[in-house]
Order: C-alpha cells, then sequence, then structure tokens
C-alpha cells in the first residue's frame, strides 16, 4: 500500500526449519487497511524470523531469512538491528505501563480520619456527655425542634451559640452523621493504536482540515421504495436491501452530474466517467471502505451480491487493496442502527460522501391532509473546491427522483 509506513505480524503459517517454495504463504501481515496474505518471493529453507507475531516494525525491516538447509545466518541477522527497534519500544512501553498501572496508588478511603472528626466535633460540644452550649441557644434549638448534639459550636471552647442555631441547616446533620466514602478507585486501560486505527485517524484529520466541508440535508419519502422492495423480493432468490437500492439511485444521478463524482488535485479537477462507489463498513479495529465498481452498470441483486461479500470480507480482514481502492463517491449508512441522520467526512480524493439514516414512521403531508408516512433523511457532505451548493442540490434532486420512484432505475 502506497500510504503503508508500518505493519504487524499477525500470524506465522510456516516455522524455522520447515521447506518454503515459491508462492507459499509465510506469513499474515497486518497493514494499515486490512490483513494480507504475504507470498514467498524464493524457495529454500525458512531460516530466520526477524518478527514473532504480535510484533510492529517499519516497512524495509527484516522479516525473515531463506536459504539453503543448514546455512548460518546469524551474522547476516545481526545487521538488521533496526527492525527490532519498534518490537523493543513496544515491549518496554508495555512493561512502563504495566509497572505504572500496579505502582498507581490507591484512594484509600478516610474512614479513621472520619472518625475522628466527629469524635472531635463531640469533644468540642461535650464534656461526660453534657453539651455546653448558650441558654438562648438550647432555648432556639428547642423551639425549632434542633438536636444539638448534631452542631459544632463556634463559641469559646466549642460552645454552642446563637448563630450557630441561626445558621443550621438539616444538610449539616446528614454531613456531619457520615461523609461519603468512595469504595472504588481511578484506573483505565490502555489499548495499543492498530496499524488501521492509526491510518484512518491520519486520512480523515487530513481529510477535515484541507477539505472546506458543507453540507445539505434533504428528507425522502419512503412509501414507493418500501413497496417497490417487497415487490422485488417476491421473486425467487432475490433478496436485495435498501442500502443497495440508494448504491444504484447514487451510481445513476453520478452518471448525471459528474461534477460530484470528481476528485480534486492541487493543479486540476479530474471528472470521473466512471461510477465506483465505496460502502463504508464498521469493524471491530475501526472502518473500511470496500468498492463497487462500475455500480451503475451492475443491476440491483448484483449490487446486493458485491456489498454482502465485501461486508464479509472486510469483518475478516480478508479484503485485497485492489476490493479499497478506485472509490470515486462514498455511502455510510447507520439506518440500522436507529441513526435518524449525521454527517460523515469525506473520503478523500472523493468530492463527496452520502450520510444515510434511518427509515422513520412519522406523519407527512399529501394532498394538503395529514395522513401515515415513511420519510428517511439524507446528509450530502462536500467539498466546496469541486462541488458547489448548486451542484450538489441537483445531484439531490436527481436521487430523490430514483429513490422516491425506484422503477425507474430498471428503465
Amino acid at each position: 500500500s502506497d500510504t503503508m509506513e508500518e505493519g504487524t505480524v499477525a500470524t506465522w503459517l510456516k516455522k524455522v526449519g520447515e521447506s518454503v517454495e515459491e508462492g507459499d504463504i509465510l506469513a499474515e501481515i497486518e497493514t494499515d487497511k486490512a490483513t494480507m496474505e504475504f507470498e514467498s518471493f524464493q524457495s529454500g529453507t525458512l531460516l530466520h524470523i526477524g518478527l514473532n507475531e504480535g510484533e510492529t516494525a517499519k516497512v524495509d525491516s527484516l522479516l525473515a531469512i531463506i536459504g539453503p538447509e543448514g546455512t548460518d545466518v546469524s551474522n547476516v541477522a545481526k545487521n538488521f538491528k533496526v527492525s527490532d527497534s519498534s518490537s523493543e519500544a513496544k515491549e518496554t512501553t508495555s512493561s512502563a505501563q504495566k509497572e505504572e498501572k500496579k505502582e498507581a496508588p490507591k484512594k484509600e478511603a478516610p474512614k479513621t480520619e472520619t472518625k475522628k472528626e466527629v469524635k472531635k466535633t463531640v469533644d468540642t460540644s461535650s464534656s461526660n456527655g453534657r453539651i455546653h452550649a448558650s441558654p438562648l441557644a438550647k432555648k432556639m434549638a428547642e423551639e425549632k425542634g434542633i438536636n444539638l448534639s448534631q452542631l459544632k459550636g463556634s463559641g469559646e471552647n466549642g460552645r454552642i451559640v446563637k448563630r450557630d442555631i441561626e445558621n443550621y441547616t438539616p444538610a449539616q446533620a446528614g454531613t456531619q452523621i457520615g461523609k461519603f466514602v468512595p469504595t472504588g478507585q481511578e484506573d483505565f486501560d490502555e489499548v495499543p493504536n492498530s496499524n488501521m486505527r492509526k491510518a484512518i485517524a491520519k486520512n480523515l484529520a487530513k481529510s477535515k482540515f484541507t477539505a472546506p466541508h458543507y453540507y445539505l440535508n434533504v428528507e425522502f419519502d419512503m412509501e414507493n421504495a418500501m413497496a417497490f422492495r417487497v415487490q422485488y423480493n417476491s421473486m425467487p432468490d432475490t433478496k436485495i436491501s435498501f442500502n443497495d437500492m440508494i448504491v444504484k439511485a447514487c451510481a445513476l444521478a453520478l452518471k448525471q452530474h459528474p461534477q460530484v463524482n470528481s476528485q480534486w488535485f492541487d493543479d486540476r479537477m479530474q471528472l470521473n466517467n466512471h461510477v465506483h462507489i465505496g460502502v463504508a463498513v464498521a469493524v471491530p479495529d475501526g472502518l473500511l471502505v470496500p468498492v463497487v465498481k462500475f455500480a451503475n452498470e451492475q443491476s440491483l441483486p448484483q449490487i446486493g451480491s458485491a456489498v454482502r461479500e465485501f461486508a464479509g470480507k472486510a469483518r475478516n480482514k480478508k479484503l485485497s487493496l485492489d476490493e479499497m481502492e478506485g472509490s470515486t463517491f462514498t455511502i455510510s449508512n447507520l439506518g440500522m442502527f436507529g441513526i435518524e441522520s449525521f454527517t460523515s467526512i469525506i473520503n478523500q480524493p472523493n468530492s463527496a460522501i452520502l450520510s444515510v439514516g434511518a427509515i422513520v414512521a412519522k406523519p407527512v403531508v399529501k394532498n394538503e391532509q395529514v395522513v401515515p408516512g415513511h420519510t428517511m433523511k439524507l446528509t450530502l457532505a462536500c467539498d466546496h473546491r469541486t462541488v458547489d451548493g448548486a451542484t450538489g442540490a441537483q445531484f439531490l434532486q436527481t436521487l430523490k427522483g430514483y429513490i422516491e420512484n425506484p422503477v425507474t432505475m430498471l428503465v
């Protein structure tokens, strides 16, 4: 990958001393985008492993040595000490974190201290069970129903005086009787950033702070789309989702609005005649965007089959680089999680990304009458360097025509 700076050995499929043929899979390497199978370019015996499973190193570090069986390669391996630095640093950091967590002082509950404070309060206002209070304070306390043993006197030698009765609030009694004592302690867990997570952070931060984003919000009537899907799925061996319909509709609309299907470069703007739509897929480490290529030429079932296959590969980290490159437009759908509307960060070098919300049952106005209906909110994030507001709005109008009248996608 042209963006890869370091990799992590996920699994070794060969052991030291085993024979290796050209084309054999040596190991699985976790890159910034996916876990890839690494093929051997040579035949021979695996003589040395430079990185153990779980260790990370920069590109061009020593991964393994292959050669004739019985060859001593210890001197060769010594020349690649640089590759060990990242793993050593990782071990040192991990060890330091464990020690820091182990030695972190626990917040002890001040039980003894609290008891002393209560005892001191009683001692200052009583002697042998006798409460020191002025006659006026005693009379006022009796009239107000205040228990003098709950007060701390502010007079001489802790004597309770008039102002103590006047300033007394019931909350003081609760405070003096017993303070809140936490039983837990402050702690946390640290999770090292994976290569994928670091790549996502780098690329999205670059997009957010270099591309001038703006957002267009729309709400589509989904009654016809829902009926269309039910009818379409009634055919044998056919199953399409609303997301498949949105991918197809976007692909057709992008053919009519190449400006939205464009890419920005410092010296030029590239208007793409082909439509490759990236579909965001959530995975444990972050987000992958497999690409449905020439989506405008594919049928709804073909799009559905491709998206399901890509989603499965993405969750198992088996997507190839070719399956994640070349998108001209991106769709992110959180409707299945009940999210009604949201905004997304543009997946550069694309000029726009469409955020798709959930279909919601709600009252709608049709023919000046309030009737039950279903709507869906969408948000188009655009790069203002390539897509002006009017251009983005016209694209959404075309998209609205396909979504609200899905039969037109089959014409």
